[in-house]
């Protein structure tokens, strides 16, 4: 892997991070002490850690194999999916660093719904990517 490659994946993975830890931290001091009245926003506040932690840990790989622009790509992106959402499932049910206090099937949705957002966002940029190079070779006709 060239090292530009090598510090872009380490670049964009810090960033998805930071914005992990920011989103949470957002959701946990304001968003959900303000919203915190019985119903559907209360729900909300309370899935969006495990919704933002799948998709955003799902995106460090997808953004690895598209920099990198790894053969098996669309296999390692799925597969890094799903268990990141076993994981987020697993330590819901059975707490095992203490993030959660309760198993609740709402946040094991939202990883669920992360998980695959995360995928999705991969077909997608992978679909771009293909009509750019398309674009490109017809220019140069």
């Amino acid at each position: 892997m060239k090292i530009n490659n090598r510090k872009k994946v380490i670049a964009v993975n810090a960033l998805l991070f930071a914005v992990l830890y920011s989103l949470v931290s957002l959701n946990k001091e304001f968003l959900r002490p303000a919203l915190n009245s019985p119903g559907l926003l209360k729900t909300l506040t309370g899935c969006f850690p495990n919704f933002i932690a799948a998709y955003l840990i799902s995106l460090l790989f997808v953004s690895a194999v598209l920099i990198r622009k790894i053969k098996h790509g669309r296999l390692i992106v799925y597969l890094c999916s799903f268990v990141i959402f076993m994981i987020l499932m697993i330590e819901e049910i059975r707490p095992m660093w203490g993030a959660s206090t309760h198993d609740d099937t709402f946040d094991i949705i939202a990883s669920g719904v992360g998980s695959t957002l995360a995928v999705i966002t991969y077909e997608l940029l992978i679909k771009l990517r293909r009509l750019k190079h398309y674009k490109d070779v017809y220019k140069a006709l």
